[in-house]
C-alpha cells in the first residue's frame, strides 16, 4: 500500500501514545506486553497485561494479530487490485443494478459508513472515491490540480443515495458504477476488529492502535491508558497539546496538516468535501473524537473535520459527540470542546485557552 493515501496515511490522526513508564515493584504483579508490526500502509501497536487468565503467548498472539490484518487488508485495500474492495470498485460498472454479495467485514463498515453519513449531512461519505483519486490521493498519487470542470463530472458519481445495503443477507445495491474510498473508517474498524480478538483470548485490558487510531479497554497495572493529543505542525516532529485519559473508548483524530501537496503556494489537503469536490480550506487544523468503538470515532472524526469549526462543533452538538478541536488563529491555536467532551473531561473546561505557535 501506498502510505500518502487518504485511507491508510499514518499522518490523518495526530494521536500518539505516552509512554507506559512502568515503575519496577519488589512483588510479582501483570506485565505490559508490547507488539508492533507494519499493515496497511502504516504500523499497528498492541499493548496488553499479561495475566494468568490470557490464552496466548506473545509469539502466537502477534501471528494471530498479522494473520487477521493479513485478511482484512484483503478486504478493504484499494492499493491492492485483488482485494474484496478493488475488485468491487473495478467491476461496479457491471454489477450496478444488481444486489452484490459482499463478506461481512465490508457490510459492517458499509453499515457504520451509512450511520455517520446520515448523521453528519453527509460530511462523510466513502463513495468519494473518484475526488480523492483525481486529486491524487488514491493508488496513483500525484500533485496535478484538477480542472473545474473535471470536479463537476465527478461529483454525479459520488454520494451515498447510489448505494443501499441489506445487511441481513450481506449485499448491496449500487444504482450506478461507484468508487469507494474506506479511507477514513477502515483503520478504526481494525483496531476494533483486533481489541475483540484480544477479548476474546481473554485479555481485558489493552491498547490498540494503527496508524494513530486508538482503543484502549481496562487499566495497565500502574494506571490509566493515556492518550496524547498532537499539537499540529507542518514541519517533523511531536508535540502533545493535551493528555487524556479514554478508559474503556476509542479515539481518532482527522486533520490536514502533514498529509497534503502544494502547487503554485497553494496548500491542498488530502481531506475532501463531498459537497464541493474540493479539498476542505477552513481553519480547523484537527479534530478528536471519542467513541465506544474505533470504526465509529474514526468516520465521525473525518465528517467534521470536512464540515470544519462552526458547522462541526453544530453536527458535534446535534448528536452529543465527545469531540476536541484545534482551531487556527492568527497567533496560534484556540482549543474548542463539545458539551460531551467537557461531560467526559470536566477539568477541559477549566483550561480552555489559546495556544502560542513557537
Amino acid at each position: 500500500m501506498n502510505p500518502r493515501s487518504s485511507l491508510y496515511s499514518l499522518p490523518r490522526l495526530f494521536l500518539f501514545i505516552l509512554a507506559l513508564g512502568l515503575a519496577a515493584c519488589s512483588e510479582p504483579r501483570p506485565e505490559v506486553q508490547m507488539l508492533s508490526g507494519p499493515t496497511m500502509g502504516t504500523q499497528y501497536h498492541v499493548s496488553w497485561v499479561d495475566t494468568p487468565e490470557n490464552t496466548a503467548d506473545a509469539e502466537s498472539l502477534q501471528e494471530m494479530i498479522r494473520s487477521r490484518l493479513v485478511q482484512l487488508n484483503k478486504v478493504f485495500s484499494t492499493y491492492d487490485p485483488e482485494s474484496e474492495l478493488s475488485i468491487l470498485n473495478k467491476k461496479s460498472a457491471d454489477m450496478a443494478g444488481r444486489w452484490i454479495p459482499v463478506s461481512p467485514e465490508l457490510m459492517s463498515v458499509l453499515q457504520d459508513a451509512a450511520f455517520v453519513n446520515g448523521f453528519s449531512l453527509g460530511r462523510f461519505d466513502v463513495t468519494v472515491g473518484p475526488l480523492v483519486n483525481l486529486w491524487g490521493f488514491g493508488p496513483s498519487p500525484h500533485d496535478v490540480v484538477p480542472t473545474e470542470d473535471e470536479v463537476k463530472a465527478l461529483l454525479p458519481s459520488v454520494g451515498m443515495q447510489h448505494l443501499q445495503l441489506r445487511p441481513a443477507s450481506n449485499e448491496i445495491y449500487m444504482d450506478e458504477p461507484l468508487y469507494i474510498d474506506l479511507s477514513a473508517i477502515a483503520k478504526g474498524w481494525a483496531v476494533d476488529d483486533i481489541g475483540l480478538l484480544l477479548e476474546n483470548l481473554g485479555i481485558s485490558d489493552y491498547l490498540v492502535e494503527i496508524g494513530g487510531e486508538v482503543r484502549t479497554r481496562g487499566t495497565k497495572p500502574s494506571g490509566p491508558w493515556r492518550l496524547a493529543i498532537e499539537r499540529p505542525v507542518y514541519e517533523s516532529g511531536v508535540s502533545a497539546q493535551k493528555i487524556i485519559e479514554p478508559g474503556n473508548h476509542a479515539v481518532a483524530t482527522s486533520g490536514d496538516y502533514r498529509n497534503y501537496f502544494e502547487k503554485d503556494g497553494q496548500r491542498y489537503s488530502h481531506t475532501i468535501d463531498p459537497m464541493t469536490g474540493y479539498p476542505i480550506t477552513h481553519k480547523l487544523a484537527s479534530v478528536t473524537v471519542i467513541m465506544p468503538t474505533c470504526s465509529l470515532a474514526d468516520a465521525w472524526a473525518t465528517a467534521i473535520d470536512v464540515a470544519g469549526p462552526e458547522l462541526g462543533m453544530n453536527i458535534a452538538e446535534a448528536n452529543h459527540l465527545p469531540v476536541f478541536m484545534l482551531i487556527r488563529e492568527d497567533d496560534g491555536f484556540r482549543e474548542a470542546y463539545s458539551s460531551a467532551f467537557k461531560e467526559m473531561f470536566p477539568a477541559s473546561a477549566d483550561t480552555l485557552k489559546t495556544s502560542e505557535e513557537k
